[in-house]
């Protein structure tokens, strides 16, 4: 008997304070609002195991149209802890990372929204740039230019 087969990665889930400024920012990255909506109600909290829960969310999607983000805001029950500021050597889910076309023009225009590079933007052979950088509500962002294509 076949197994069944992974399809895609549907998304990666980011809780947020400020639903319109996490937009903004990754609007800037280059991802596009694909909806917006308010989830609530027993069916809800019975997937996420909170119970009564009250959470506005944004799809966002990559230009390609492979990825996306759901941007979440808990309005009920509220956020319990807080993981944004940890070190990149924390255990946990960490960092998305985006492919991008010019990652020196990229890191000059977030900067200007308020981004910080958390080390420096740094060759790996001849093949990417990388760097690290902490965004909006200082969310760890990877962004990767491949080189010589």
């Amino acid at each position: 008997m076949e197994k069944n087969k992974l399809l895609r990665m549907d998304n990666v889930g980011i809780v947020v304070e400020s639903l319109d400024n996490a937009i903004s920012f990754f609007e800037e990255i280059g991802l596009k609002l694909e909806g917006r909506a308010a989830v609530e109600g027993e069916w809800a909290g019975r997937v996420t195991g909170l119970g009564s829960q009250r959470v506005e969310i944004a799809m966002m999607v990559t230009p390609d149209g492979h990825s996306r983000l759901e941007l979440s805001r808990f309005l009920t029950p509220s956020p319990v802890s807080d993981h944004r500021t940890a070190p990149v050597n924390a255990l946990g889910y960490l960092r998305v990372m985006f492919a991008v076309e010019d990652i020196d023009e990229m890191v000059s225009r977030l900067t200007k929204h308020g981004a910080q590079l958390v080390g420096e933007v740094v060759q790996y052979e001849n093949s990417y740039k990388l760097c690290y950088i902490r965004g909006i509500e200082g969310l760890l962002i990877g962004l990767a230019e491949q080189l010589g294509n």
